[in-house]
């Protein structure tokens, strides 16, 4: 049984993989370049996640509008580890923050904002357990772009036959879900993401 707080991901010795999804404007010249270029946003806040069928709760499977490319960002995880570190929750969470006026005060100014939201089963049944959303915000999506990616990877037509073979049923689904694990995290910045 999963931790109420815990990262899973898809990882190895120096990279992990995040999911974002995209219009095929931004997706197509991103997969071209293996960078995020324009028409991305590099002024307004990215998220990146680590479990894939978060996102595929969000974007209902690459069928909502504007979220019909999915896509598997491997990055590296001296990246992935600054962005956790950086990171200020989205709420005043009382086992970290003595006052809502110290949670204010640090998250008007944080470069990473870290939310954890209900990790989904493959039918999009809420678990009891969380998952983790990191918004990178303008101050460090170059760096993002320009130093932690390494691959970029267009996963759309796999989610597309994931989605077919989840009509039938979720049990033979998850042998062809990418494999999460536990991801280790530094005890320190792990308490002030909750993770204890």
């Amino acid at each position: 049984m999963s931790k109420l707080y815990e990262i899973r991901a898809n990882y190895d010795r120096d990279t992990i993989v995040v999911y974002q999804a995209y219009s095929s404007q931004i997706a197509d010249p991103a997969l071209k370049q293996q960078k995020f270029v324009a028409p991305f946003s590099f002024q307004r806040m990215t998220w990146i996640k680590p479990s894939f069928l978060w996102l595929m709760h969000r974007s209902n499977w690459g069928q909502k509008s504007g979220q019909t490319r999915i896509l598997a960002v491997r990055i590296t995880r001296a990246g992935w580890e600054k962005a956790l570190s950086l990171g200020v929750l989205t709420s005043p969470e009382k086992q970290v923050y003595a006052s809502g006026k110290e949670w204010e005060q640090e998250f008007k100014t944080a470069p990473v904002h870290i939310q954890w939201d209900t990790e989904r089963s493959p039918r999009g049944a809420a678990l009891p357990c969380f998952s983790i959303q990191v918004g990178l915000s303008r101050h460090i999506i170059q760096e993002y772009v320009d130093e932690w990616i390494v691959e970029i990877e267009d996963l759309t037509p796999v989610v597309r036959k994931l989605n077919e073979i989840r009509r039938g049923s979720s049990k033979s689904l998850k042998r062809f879900l990418p494999p999460e694990k536990m991801y280790p995290v530094n005890a320190e910045w792990g308490r002030n993401l909750l993770i204890f």
